[in-house]
């Protein structure tokens, strides 16, 4: 049974063969936790609330996740359900650039998902499912098949990365910071940084920022 609970659920029938039949299912489990997330954050999703919201025992929801890990790698991957996927154009760093571009609407629409992009990179079906259009989409590229995996992850981490910037902008304390690196910059005591922030583009959006250092880091990867 250790061994059981060590594979990843979705290798485990989600059904047990014998026993009640099932009353929920795991897309409805899901679905419960990714609307309780979006509303109120992550630290709100446990098996308790999860069961409550349900209105089931917080028991019964171990019938079909084993661990409250399982039931973060299924909003991950249900998350991955989001994308839009056309058929490859054949400019692949523009359809790899829309690929984040889709990540990052998706990270935003689910704040709670860069900080697990980052910390639990596995992949469910629907995560295969968009590993396998990348893949598609860098079929003709002579780059070395481990360089096109570490592409995916890039493309993934540094979207996560931008997307929480981004949130953490939003927040009161940054504007603090941000005022703390002008007062830094015109003391005259850190030059080079003075210069650095004098020559940035104010009128650069964060969309143009996004997509410049994302098609350099994806550029360097392959090669």
């Amino acid at each position: 049974m250790a061994g059981q609970k060590e594979e990843v659920i979705w290798l485990r029938p989600e059904q047990a063969p014998v026993g009640r039949p099932a009353e929920r299912s795991r897309a409805e489990i899901t679905a419960a936790a990714l609307e309780l997330a979006d509303q109120e954050g992550l630290d709100a999703v446990s098996m308790r609330r999860l069961a409550a919201t349900l209105g089931t025992g917080a028991a019964s929801l171990y019938r079909y996740v084993a661990t409250r890990d399982d039931l973060l790698d299924l909003m991950i991957d249900s998350t991955a359900r989001e994308y839009h996927l056309p058929a490859p154009s054949g400019d692949w760093q523009a359809d790899l650039l829309a690929i984040a571009h889709e990540a990052r609407r998706i990270m935003r629409r689910h704040p709670w998902l860069p900080s697990l992009v980052v910390t639990r990179p596995g992949l469910g079906p629907h995560g295969v499912d968009l590993l396998e259009h990348l893949l598609d989409v860098l079929a003709d590229h002579p780059a070395e098949p481990a360089h096109k995996l570490e592409a995916f992850a890039v493309l993934n981490a540094l979207t996560a990365l931008f997307v929480q910037n981004e949130l953490a902008a939003t927040h009161s304390g940054a504007q603090r910071r941000s005022s703390y690196l002008g007062h830094v910059a015109a003391a005259g005591t850190h030059p080079r940084i003075a210069a650095t922030l004098a020559a940035t583009q104010p009128e650069t959006t964060a969309h143009d920022r996004f997509a410049t250092v994302l098609a350099r880091a994806l550029s360097g990867v392959l090669g």
